[in-house]
């Protein structure tokens, strides 16, 4: 599967401190192996991947690609992109 991203999931990516890019990075490789996990709720139509206890990882899947739309370094970024859809 490739892996691409959106112009603001390349955007939040760079901003990443270089130890949590790694484990990004980690993350996309295992996913693009293995099926989605977490489908997000109310209409939202991505899906969420923890990262570490703190980091989310925002995605879609189109055909054989995995999109990148976000990457979250806190929770608390995570949940005000979230909470916007409601």
């Amino acid at each position: 599967m490739k892996i691409e991203f959106s112009d603001a999931g390349r955007e939040d990516f760079l901003k990443l401190e270089r130890s949590l890019q790694i484990f990004f990075r980690n993350h996309l490789q295992k996913l693009a192996v293995m099926p989605p996990r977490r489908h997000l709720k109310f209409g939202v139509p991505h899906h969420v991947e923890d990262v570490t206890r703190q980091a989310r990882l925002v995605y879609d899947l189109r055909e054989d690609t995995l999109f990148v739309i976000h990457c979250f370094a806190t929770h608390k970024e995570y949940e005000k992109w979230y909470k916007s859809y409601k």
